[in-house]
């Protein structure tokens, strides 16, 4: 039998250069969202170029639409192709999906970057840029896994299939395509900013919006009106305590870490017109954490139920109800069981490349996994090189080390799910 750890250490160290150089052409392609078309077109003719199956495909129409999973802020998506490319097995073994996202949020303020954040500049082992960490490294962790294995000969049972999708930071409209398009498997894997933790559950999040009402009057009387600020400060209580309430109740020991496991968290407060004037209206907006497990429809009338329940606080409210809106961005939770022979797999291949048995945790935010395990019947396991703390920060980075190494358990993982044929 091959000694394939020996085999695919050595072929990751003779690809490393060229394959950091990759990914510095990636960062380099400011990919954020409607600008992905630069990238998602290199990447189809690579894996042309390695003899994949390749469909490229701008997605649309009214099954996406319409789709009660699509989240988007826009239904065009000219200049944002999806890209898959299907490895084809021999057959008899099981399959796999390695999914993941090319767009990237904006840089932000440029004068926090110390690097120009489209640079791709690698210092002490770091390459620093937008996307580099969420999640092209982890992409090329992915790539790099097949194209190491095809170097080796090696001919897989099982087909991969590598998914290179738009529109995740937005909910997953990119993923949902995929599954529409037909694309399914036994299993995925989701490269995203783990710091090499195995997250084998992930919550799910969704946005929603809070209208609370007063009534205006002159600031010099404002005993005449009833202030929407002032009854605002009484839902943000609700709301806290809401959260309070649904956290208590969390016992999964994956969450055992997260000092708040599925937070409901107020990022927008907008109120009033005038100083002088008693603010008749303030809006609220925010996001909604949703356990493993939990379905999205039962959160939000938890939700419903914790507003309605100001009317027994204050009587303003029981003529003056909040409204409540679900809007925007969205992500499905999801959860695979802890003995699922991925996990084992993926444990097996960590301790054979790191010497040290993986962190198993769960994601404090959502990803695409959650679209493949409730929706494609495919059970989707996050775990990546990218480094938490820095996704969406200025100065985003990605340790090299920790891609190669990554790759080296990807193309391991391969190894045994899909099965090696023996001819």
């Amino acid at each position: 039998m091959a000694n394939w750890q020996s085999l695919v250490h050595e072929q990751v160290q003779k690809e490393r250069e060229a394959a950091t150089a990759l990914l510095q052409e990636w960062v380099r392609h400011p990919s954020v969202s409607g600008a992905e078309y630069s990238i998602q077109e290199s990447i189809a003719k690579r894996l042309a170029s390695m003899g994949l199956d390749v469909d490229l495909w701008v997605m649309g129409g009214e099954e996406l639409i319409k789709h009660p999973y699509f989240v988007s802020p826009r239904q065009q998506f000219e200049g944002s192709p999806n890209v898959v490319g299907v490895w084809k097995g021999t057959g008899g073994g099981r399959s796999i999906i390695l999914n993941g996202h090319v767009d990237v949020v904006p840089a932000g303020d440029e004068a926090q970057w110390e690097q120009p954040p489209f640079s791709g500049e690698v210092l002490d082992g770091k390459l620093y840029g937008r996307g580099a960490t969420d999640m092209k490294g982890g992409n090329l962790s992915s790539l790099l896994a097949i194209q190491v294995l095809q170097a080796l000969g090696v001919k897989l049972k099982g087909d991969v299939i590598f998914q290179s999708v738009v529109e995740e930071e937005s909910g997953g409209a990119g993923t949902l395509s995929t599954i529409l398009r037909g694309y399914k498997a036994d299993a995925a894997l989701i490269p995203e900013p783990t710091n090499m933790k195995i997250f084998p559950k992930q919550q799910g999040s969704m946005w929603f919006r809070l209208l609370v009402k007063g009534r205006s009057a002159h600031g010099g009387t404002r005993y005449e009106g009833v202030s929407a600020i002032e009854k605002s400060l009484l839902v943000v209580q609700a709301i806290g305590q809401l959260e309070k309430v649904r956290n208590d109740r969390m016992t999964d020991p994956l969450y055992a870490k997260l000092p708040i496991p599925i937070p409901i968290n107020i990022g927008v407060i907008e109120g009033g017109k005038w100083p002088s004037s008693v603010a008749d209206l303030v809006k609220l907006e925010g996001r909604m954490g949703v356990a493993p497990g939990e379905q999205m429809e039962d959160a939000k009338a938890e939700m419903q139920a914790a507003l309605s329940a100001l009317a027994q606080i204050d009587p303003w409210f029981a003529e003056h109800p909040v409204e409540l809106e679900w809007y925007g961005a969205r992500w499905v939770p999801g959860a695979v069981e802890e003995d699922h022979p991925l996990m084992e797999i993926l444990h097996n291949q960590f301790v054979a490349i790191t010497g040290e048995r993986a962190v198993v945790e769960a994601s404090p935010w959502g990803t695409d996994g959650g679209l493949l395990t409730a929706l494609a019947d495919t059970p989707a396991i996050v775990v990546g090189p990218g480094v938490t703390q820095v996704a969406h920060y200025p100065n985003e980075y990605i340790e090299l080390d920790d891609v190669f190494r990554c790759a080296e358990i990807f193309a391991l993982t391969l190894i045994e799910w899909c099965g090696v044929s023996e001819s």
